[in-house]
């Protein structure tokens, strides 16, 4: 890069997902401000900053100003953080900063000694992260707001020139407000500004994160979902500032022999694939399919599904002849199962994430997605259904949506795609249908959507039979596709017909060979009257040239001149 433009230094978080929105990470040598509620997790985040840098080798200082030393080591070890080995090492130091009540109460403090305390601790752990969690305590000790507005001011001007990366920590009056902040100036003054809330919807508590302001950086703008786990704080970006995704792989089987065919020899590796239905239409057991198939190719598979536990699913596929017991037991094929309403949509993305990292699977199918609106809303299944296409698609791996539609017969199924506010990201769209005709309802399968590939597009009925699914020729009627007896009937109508028809060309091939009979007799008849004609030709033709011989000897006998006048006396005579 050109010394015009030089990028910002960075300190990372070490905060999973957040180093993605923050591009990077803390501005090296600035100072920053995290505001929320209770609950939020501001201690866990200042305090993860420094865990995660002082595993690196980076040392730093944890000044509290609300809970002891002992407290904070013994709350952290519940997450398996041993800060006191840190401590050891040099390279953390927790200090609780106790402020006396008659010191609070005459608001008689100065804050010379504690940053000289700082001061000489940064310099014997040669350490350049600070965290000074609970600020608005220590501001409450003095009166008047110029008062606070300068001591802030005073610890500002001081972190700057001991070129301190600095964290403050602040509270917001409620912890729906997020821009409930006392202390509003400090945003202005500070270099990044990050706001945690937590909210309630639908009788679901959610997280989100936001970063307000970073002077000479990008950042993502957005709000992102983030949870609090044994592993601590977790952020998850729908994307990276960068979109990173994967192109799509060569052909796989999706298990099914008719259905690779009308996909032009299967799925492709790396796509997200909707498979769209009312309920039994065989979303399942076409997914189950290809999972079957995957394993057997020695492809790892994670089924992850919130409606069915494993043992019922291994169960039910039975019928249809699919057995995934086998892939189980050589751990090619893994469940993760969770009722939707069991946490939020965040906690349930953040448990799949982990289990994809530690099992590495080639291929996911969550079943159903359309299982997550009773997460909240709508939204918030969307918005787990965004993430995890997104993060799949960053890894290559194959991903598989099922979603129930609403309706039961064709022409009352709402299969709106496009309301989909993740659609856009879907490779595929395999649309099954239910139709009655016959007085009998049969399942339909469509292919609406194969990015990259051609495609079938008409309509074919399918079964599901005790050797899986069974995908039929297209039959069509004068109305559309036939299906069940509707079809069968039409067939044996058709039969019927051809019969028919068959029937009437043997009869027309006899008529005609009769009528070729009398012609080849009639033809006989009129060629042995035309032979008899032409010999009684030949007798005339032969009396004819008889007589004339005879006259021209006579006239020669008579000697006849040349101009035959003696002939035509003689010719006269004789008459």
């Amino acid at each position: 890069m050109s010394e015009k433009y030089q990028s910002l230094v960075k300190v990372p978080t070490g905060i999973n997902g957040l180093d993605d929105v923050l591009d990077g990470g803390l501005p090296l040598g600035r100072t920053s401000l995290v505001n929320g509620g209770p609950g939020c997790g501001k201690s866990i985040f200042s305090m993860e900053f420094l865990y995660r840098n002082a595993l690196q080798d980076k040392p730093g200082i944890f000044i509290s100003f609300e809970e002891k030393a002992d407290h904070i080591r013994r709350n952290f070890h519940t997450l398996g953080w041993d800060l006191a080995e840190l401590e050891q090492a040099g390279k953390l130091f927790i200090m609780n900063v106790a402020l006396p009540p008659e010191v609070v109460i005459g608001g008689n403090f100065d804050l010379n000694s504690l940053l000289a305390i700082i001061a000489g601790k940064t310099k014997a752990m040669n350490a350049q992260l600070v965290v000074l969690d609970g600020l608005d305590v220590l501001l409450d000790i003095f009166n008047g707001e110029d008062r606070k507005r300068h001591e802030i001011h005073v610890v500002h001007q001081w972190l700057q020139a001991q070129d301190l990366t600095a964290l403050l920590t602040t509270k917001s009056l409620k912890a729906e407000a997020v821009n409930s902040n006392p202390y509003e100036f400090l945003d202005f003054m500070v270099d990044c500004v990050i706001y945690l809330d937590q909210r309630v919807n639908e009788q679901v508590t959610t997280r989100r994160v936001r970063v307000v302001k970073y002077r000479g950086s990008g950042f993502g703008r957005n709000e992102y979902p983030y949870i609090i786990d044994p592993d601590g704080i977790n952020v998850m970006p729908i994307s990276t500032i960068a979109l990173k995704h994967r192109p799509l792989g060569a052909k796989i089987s999706t298990g099914l022999e008719r259905l690779d065919t009308i996909l032009d020899g299967g799925y492709r590796q790396g796509a997200c694939t909707l498979l769209m239905g009312a309920s039994g239409t065989g979303k399942t057991t076409i997914a189950n399919s290809f999972a079957q198939s995957a394993c057997q190719h020695g492809e790892r598979v994670l089924y992850i599904q919130f409606e069915e536990s494993a043992e019922s699913v291994v169960t039910n596929m039975r019928s249809a002849g699919i057995e995934l017991q086998a892939a189980m037991d050589t751990e090619q094929l893994r469940f993760l199962t969770a009722l939707p309403e069991a946490m939020g949509s965040e906690e349930h993305l953040s448990r799949a994430i982990k289990t994809i990292n530690d099992f590495q699977p080639k291929h996911i199918i969550i079943d159903a997605i359309s299982a997550m609106d009773r997460v909240g809303s709508q939204q918030q299944g969307e918005d787990y259904a965004k993430r995890m296409v997104n993060f799949c698609k960053e890894r290559g791996i194959t991903t598989f949506f099922i979603r129930q539609s609403d309706g039961f017969l064709i022409g009352k199924q709402e299969e709106d795609i496009t309301g989909l506010k993740f659609s856009s990201m879907v490779d595929n769209v395999i649309v099954l249908r239910y139709v009655e005709s016959g007085g009998e309802v049969n399942r339909l399968l469509i292919v609406m959507k194969a990015r990259g590939s051609a495609h079938s597009n008409q309509y074919r009925e399918f079964s599901i039979t005790d050797n899986g699914i069974d995908i039929a020729d297209v039959y069509l009627g004068d109305e559309g596709v036939l299906t069940g007896v509707a079809q069968q009937v039409q067939v044996m109508k058709e039969n019927v017909m051809y019969r028919r028809q068959q029937q009437l060309i043997r009869q027309k091939n006899n008529e005609l060979a009769q009528k070729r009979a009398t012609l080849q007799a009639q033809v006989l008849a009129m060629e042995s009257e035309i032979q008899a004609d032409e010999v009684a030709l030949d007798v005339l033709e032969s009396e004819s040239s008889l007589l004339q011989n005879g006259r021209d000897a006579r006239a020669l006998m008579r000697g006849q001149d040349s101009d035959n006048q003696v002939l035509a006396q003689d010719n006269k005579g004789e008459k």
